[in-house]
C-alpha cells in the first residue's frame, strides 16, 4: 500500500509539494478550502471578464521549466508564453515616463539617457546580480534550512560576501546611479519583499537580474493557467484534488499525525504538508501544545505588505498604458516608511494598474478593457468599504490625469479586495497578501521552520517558510518540502 500524504491548500507551493511526492509513488490528496484551486493566484470571470486575482508578474521563467522537467513537461505543453516589450512603464508625472524595454542594449541606452556613463555601472551591476541568482538559485533556495550548518561550508560563506547580505540594496543601489529615476526602477523589485531598501540586504538585486536579464513575461489567457497546468499535472500523476473542504484539525497523538480532519471528512494520513497560511495552522488548527511558535513570536514577525485592489471592468479601449505600469508619482521613499516604519494608511500611495487585456484579448469582452489597480500597504490596518472608496478615487483621479483619459464613467464592473478578505479567504496572518518579509533576521535558517518541532510527520511549505515570498519560490518550497517527507517516509 502506498502511505498516505494529505497537502493542505492547493496554492502553488501546495500543488508543487503534491506533483513531487504523486511522482515518488506516495498517495496524495489536496485539501483545499475554497471552491477553486490557486490560493491567492485563484481566477474569478464575471460579465465576460476574466481577472487573475493576485500575482501577475510571471518572472524566473527558468523555474518554471525546471519544476516541469522533472515530469517530462515543458511549460509549452499547457500555456503560451510572451515576453512582454516593454516589459513596464514607470510613470513619474505627467508626460513623464519610463518604458522599460526587453532589449538589453535598448536598456542601457535608456540608462545613458537618464545618466550619460551609466551604462558601464549597469552592466557591472547586473553581473554580480547574476552572480547572486545563480548562486542563489544553485546554493541557497533549495536548502530545507534547519539549521545554520547547512550553509557552513567554505564556498558558500565565500560567496556570502559576495552576495553582499551584509550591504543593503539602498547602499548599493547608490553606490553606482545617481539619477532618481534610477534607482526607483532599481529598488522596485524589492518593494513587497517586506522592508525599505535600507533594510533589505543586496543580495536581492539578483531580483534586478530576474527582472532585466530574463524577462517579463506573461503567460496567454491569464496567470491562473500556470494553476491549472498544475493541477492538470498533479491529476495524471494520480493526485486527488478537492475543494471546498477546509481543515479544521490534525490529529496527532504521541507527536505523529495520524488524520487530518475537514467540517465533513476525515483522512488519514502518513505525514501532512501545511500549505495554508502557516501562522494560521500553527495557532488555530494545532493544538496549543503542539504549536511551533508563540503567539509573542508571529506577533515579532515582520510581514511584506498588503494590498488594496480594485478589479475593474471598463467599458472602452485605454490610451496611454502598457501590460504593466507602476505610478511613481509620489514619494517612493515615503510610501516605503508608511508600509514598513510608521504603518498606516498612505497619504499619496504609490500604485500599480495591470491591463492585461492589452496584450490578451480573451480576458474581456471585445472593445472593453480588464482593469487590475494594486496599491500596497501595510499589513494590519483597519480596511472598512469607506476608506476603500476613498483610496479608490484618490488612486482614479491621478490615473486619468496621467494618462489623459476618463476612466471612472466607464467602468461598468468594479470589485475590491483587502486585508478582510485576505483573512476571510485564506486566514492571512494580519491580512497579508505577501507573506513574511525578506529582511536579513528573517532569511533562509531564520525563517518559520518548514518542519515541525513537535509533530514529526508535519512540514509547512508556501511564502511564510522557506524560501520566502512570491510565485518562484513558492514552487521551490513545494518542492523542498517533498524531498524532506520522502527522505521521512522512504
Amino acid at each position: 500500500m502506498a502511505k498516505k500524504v494529505v497537502v493542505i491548500g492547493a496554492g502553488f507551493a501546495g500543488l508543487a509539494a503534491a506533483c513531487c511526492l504523486a511522482k515518488a509513488g506516495y498517495e496524495v490528496t489536496v485539501l483545499e478550502k475554497n471552491s477553486i484551486p490557486g490560493g491567492r493566484a485563484r481566477q474569478y470571470t464575471t460579465d465576460g471578464f476574466v481577472f487573475d486575482m493576485g500575482p501577475s508578474w510571471y518572472w524566473m521563467p527558468d523555474v518554471f521549466e525546471q519544476f516541469f522537467a522533472q515530469f517530462g513537461k515543458k511549460t509549452s505543453d499547457y500555456y503560451q508564453l510572451l515576453r512582454l516589450d516593454p516589459s513596464y512603464s514607470i510613470v513619474f508625472g505627467q508626460d513623464d515616463v519610463m518604458q522599460v524595454p526587453a532589449k538589453m542594449e535598448e536598456l542601457q541606452a535608456m540608462f545613458e539617457h537618464y545618466e550619460p556613463g551609466s551604462s558601464s555601472n549597469l552592466k557591472k551591476f547586473l553581473a554580480e546580480a547574476k552572480y547572486k541568482y545563480e548562486v542563489g538559485m544553485a546554493d541557497f533556495v533549495h536548502k530545507p534550512s534547519h539549521s545554520i550548518w547547512e550553509f557552513a561550508d567554505w564556498r558558500l560563506l565565500k560567496s556570502m560576501f559576495r552576495l553582499q547580505m551584509l550591504t543593503n540594496m539602498a547602499t548599493h543601489v547608490r553606490q553606482l546611479f545617481k539619477n532618481r529615476k534610477l534607482i526607483e526602477l532599481l529598488e522596485f523589485p524589492v518593494l513587497f519583499l517586506g522592508a525599505t531598501p535600507a533594510k533589505t540586504p543586496a543580495m536581492y538585486s539578483l531580483m534586478n537580474y530576474a527582472d532585466m536579464a530574463l524577462g517579463t513575461w506573461y503567460p496567454m489567457g491569464g496567470m491562473f493557467n500556470i494553476v491549472e497546468a498544475m493541477v492538470s499535472l498533479a491529476e495524471e500523476l494520480g493526485v486527488k484534488v478537492l475543494l471546498n473542504q477546509e481543515v479544521i484539525a490534525i490529529e496527532s497523538p504521541n507527536g505523529k499525525a495520524t488524520k487530518v480532519v475537514t467540517h465533513d471528512a476525515e483522512y488519514a494520513v502518513d505525514a501532512v504538508v501545511g500549505g495554508a497560511d502557516y501562522h494560521h495552522l500553527d495557532q488555530e488548527v494545532l493544538a496549543p501544545n503542539q504549536r511551533n511558535y508563540s503567539k509573542q513570536y508571529w506577533d515579532q514577525r515582520v510581514m511584506a505588505p498588503s494590498s488594496l485592489l480594485f478589479y475593474l471592468g471598463v467599458k472602452k479601449r485605454l490610451k496611454n498604458l502598457q501590460h504593466h505600469n507602476l505610478f511613481f508619482d509620489g514619494d517612493f521613499a515615503q510610501h516605503a516608511v508608511e508600509i514598513y516604519e510608521q504603518p498606516k494608511w498612505p497619504e499619496k500611495p504609490l500604485f500599480y494598474a495591470c491591463v492585461p487585456s492589452i496584450t490578451d484579448p480573451s480576458v474581456a469582452p471585445e472593445g472593453y478593457e480588464n482593469l487590475f489597480v494594486l496599491i500596497p500597504l501595510a499589513p494590519d490596518l483597519e480596511d472598512t468599504e469607506e476608506k476603500r472608496e476613498y483610496y479608490y478615487n484618490l488612486v482614479m483621479e491621478r490615473l486619468e490625469r496621467l494618462t489623459g483619459q476618463e476612466i471612472r464613467s466607464e467602468v461598468v464592473y468594479k470589485r475590491s479586495y483587502a486585508h478582510r478578505d485576505f483573512v476571510q479567504d485564506y486566514h492571512a496572518f494580519k491580512g497579508n497578501a505577501y507573506g513574511l518579509a525578506n529582511t536579513l533576521l528573517q532569511t533562509a535558517f531564520l525563517k518559520p521552520k518548514l518542519r515541525s518541532k513537535k509533530i514529526s510527520n508535519l512540514f509547512f511549505t508556501g511564502q511564510l517558510t522557506t524560501p520566502g515570498p512570491g510565485v518562484p519560490p513558492s514552487l521551490i518550497s513545494g518542492q523542498v518540502v517533498a524531498r524532506e517527507i520522502d527522505k521521512l517516509l522512504s
